[in-house]
């Protein structure tokens, strides 16, 4: 049966054309002739699927935290004691869910840790080993070392300082215990959630103390005139470390500098024309110190294209300093994005929590408090006179820093 169904299809065509219907045109009420390439083909003879192109690459993300000048005055050194260690993580626990939360945590160690006791506060800062370990204990990788107290001890001082952080697990840049470690460690090269970031150190100076003559290399001071006028920045030092540091290829360069005048809310015009500079010699990221008061941040377009970051002062971290401002701070944590696809690294976003040191009266404990200030505000149990005082330094982080960008958590 089925031939026979066959050889009357294949004779169709010929009996149509006998009844006077022209080859290739459809008899009436027949569908017109389609294309062969129409004919829908069976699965199983068809070409398999080329696949389209990969998706690009996820983009990768890593967040920075920074925090300002970490000071031990004696009235905090005293206070950390708690019968048998300094304890400083009572003291600034309050920092801890924001720096343990980045992928890596910067900070400017500004005493030094030249053994003791006796300790000592302003002019001359020696604070406990404690201190070094509970930064670590807090989340911080790194700590600058180059300030104007780098030198308060001599240059023992500061190689003791040195060989704590490491005890410690915390790495350090913009000081010296030998020429070779200068040579090869000035540059401080961090993984930061995968993104690479080289980190240069640098203080306008050492509060009139000279470098050792034997060791000209212990600490990084960017003037030349750093005994007298402060007026004369070394632009050739500072250009060949930013070239050497872009010659190791990281993703991102960043400079943590002391600067500026202190108690002054704005950057003068010294630190804008460095920033210019650092900026235009390769640096990605400027984080300064030294005013004791915060000072204004910005995200920047750079010269080369792409985004970075400059932040002039964020104040103290801990201190019991009691000047205007002294006491507000914040928690800045910076955004840094690569894009798999082109290579490029920028800073993407910025977000601070705006901090307060709050000073309670004598015989308390602690009498020294590092504050969130969000968090004492949103409390029942914050008293009228602190929550006026947390307002005030609220409001000077929104009129210093600007608006806080991602609101508070």
């Amino acid at each position: 049966m089925k031939r026979q169904l066959t050889a009357l299809l294949l004779c169709l065509p010929l009996l149509l054309s006998a009844c006077g219907v022209p080859a290739g045109t459809a008899a009436p009420g027949l569908p017109p002739a389609q294309e062969e390439s129409a004919v829908p083909v069976p699965a199983a003879f068809e070409d398999p699927p080329v696949p389209g192109d990969p998706p690009p690459p996820e983009p990768t993300v890593a967040t920075l935290a920074v925090c300002g000048d970490a000071m031990s005055h004696m009235p905090v050194t005293n206070d950390a004691w708690n019968g048998e260690r300094y304890d400083y993580a009572r003291i600034m626990s309050a920092a801890k869910p924001y720096v343990e939360a980045a992928d890596y945590a910067v900070v400017n160690l500004e005493t030094t840790l030249s053994g003791g006791p006796p300790y000592s506060g302003y002019p001359a800062f020696n604070s406990p080993d404690d201190l070094a370990h509970d930064l670590k204990a807090l989340g911080f990788d790194l700590c600058l070392t180059a300030n104007n107290h780098s030198l308060d001890r001599g240059f023992s001082g500061l190689s003791r300082t040195l060989d704590t952080l490491d005890k410690a697990g915390l790495a350090h840049v913009g000081s010296s215990r030998t020429q070779e470690e200068y040579n090869s460690r000035r540059i401080a090269v961090a993984g930061v959630g995968g993104i690479s970031v080289a980190f240069l150190g640098y203080t306008y100076g050492t509060n009139g103390i000279p470098l050792p003559k034997k060791h000209p290399y212990a600490l990084n001071v960017f003037h030349t005139d750093y005994l007298t006028t402060l007026s004369k920045p070394d632009w050739d030092r500072l250009a060949a470390d930013l070239e050497a540091a872009q010659a190791m290829e990281t993703d991102l360069v960043a400079v943590m500098i002391h600067w500026g005048l202190e108690y002054q809310t704005k950057q003068n015009q010294h630190q804008e024309e460095l920033a210019a500079f650092l900026f235009d010699h390769g640096a990605d990221l400027i984080l300064g110190g030294h005013s004791h008061v915060p000072q204004p941040m910005e995200l920047r377009t750079l010269p080369g294209g792409g985004q970075g970051f400059v932040c002039y002062s964020l104040g103290n971290f801990i201190s019991s300093q009691t000047k205007p401002n002294t006491d507000t701070t914040a928690v800045l944590t910076l955004t840094l994005t690569r894009d798999n696809e082109t290579g490029e690294t920028q800073v993407t976003d910025y977000a601070y929590v705006p901090m307060y040191m709050l000073h309670r009266a004598a015989g308390a404990s602690p009498r020294f408090e590092l504050v969130d200030i969000h968090a004492a505000l949103d409390s029942s149990e914050t008293g009228e006179a602190l929550r006026q005082k947390l307002n005030t330094a609220l409001e000077t982080c929104h009129a210093v820093f600007g608006a806080e960008r991602a609101g508070h958590q």
